[in-house]
């Protein structure tokens, strides 16, 4: 893991797992035109006023044994902060029932804030180093937009559920149980931790029609819809296979954290394939904790 003294050089453009799928869906030269976008970033004043309206945020790391989940962190709006050009700034924490409570600092980490009411998102990608009562600080190394498609539009009221300090664990265990099967299946949003050795950890937004995660008794698996051909997750997974799913119900605040391996899968006749694009990602849980 690395540690606050043991800095990564901060990543210029794509690495290997992005630009082998980029290149099997070939896509490479469309993806090449964003090939900036991944390279050292800054918290710009477009970002930073974004962040001014935003309430919810999701935040990929690992917990004190080296397993990756991926929690969501919200607030009022203003929460989530620029710093200063290279530092992000969360004023809230994450409550004793999440799986990252005890976050170590010194980690990559990716943070994903998202304004569900105008259907915008910024993922920001670094270096974990406070984690607290105080918050989270991350020194950022990438930050960008992506675009507003498959963001559900939604209002989230943060004086009423979803809160942090309500939540408490209602499960913890390897298996999903029918609630749990009942939540995937109703959402129409999710959002995804992936991890690479080198470009650390990312947090990423998926979004569809209600159902558009099928369980399995394999485990779960989705549709890979068209986006903006960088492949940011699926060439983490190309590399490695640790992955982090959360679910959040809206309407109680309810979560459903999964950590496990997952794989994009190339099957131009897949049944569900509803973004046609002959690609879906298989999801493996070997770990689930549910909070309420």
């Amino acid at each position: 893991m690395t540690t606050s003294d043991q800095r990564r050089p901060a990543a210029v453009g794509f690495h290997s797992g992005e630009l082998a799928v980029q290149q099997h869906a070939g896509v490479q030269a469309q993806a090449a035109r964003l090939a900036r976008m991944v390279g050292p970033g800054e918290l710009r004043a477009g970002i930073a006023a974004f962040f001014a309206d935003a309430t919810f945020a999701a935040v990929t790391a690992r917990d004190p044994t080296g397993r990756l989940w991926t929690a969501p962190l919200m607030g009022p709006p203003g929460f989530v902060y620029a710093g200063g050009p290279s530092t992000l700034r969360v004023g809230t924490s994450l409550p004793s029932a999440d799986p990252l409570h005890s976050l170590p600092t010194g980690q990559p980490a990716g943070i994903i804030v998202v304004d569900f009411a105008t259907r915008r998102r910024v993922r920001i990608n670094g270096v974990l180093t406070q984690s607290g009562e105080a918050g989270l600080t991350l020194d950022a190394e990438q930050a960008y937009g992506n675009c507003p498609q498959y963001i559900q539009q939604r209002h989230i009221d943060v004086d009423e559920k979803p809160r942090h300090p309500a939540r408490k664990v209602a499960y913890n265990g390897e298996l999903l149980r029918e609630n749990d099967i009942r939540l995937i299946q109703s959402a129409d949003t999710f959002f995804l931790g992936t991890t690479h050795p080198e470009s650390g950890n990312d947090a990423s937004h998926r979004g569809g029609p209600a159902g558009f995660v099928r369980v399995t008794p394999e485990g779960l698996w989705w549709p890979d819809y068209p986006g903006n051909n960088m492949f940011n997750s699926s060439g983490n997974l190309a590399v490695d296979p640790t992955a982090a799913l959360l679910f959040v119900d809206f309407r109680t605040g309810n979560t459903l954290q999964l950590s496990g391996t997952a794989a994009l899968a190339w099957d131009a006749h897949v049944e569900g394939d509803d973004g046609e694009t002959g690609r879906s990602v298989q999801f493996i849980p070997q770990h689930v904790v549910a909070t309420q």
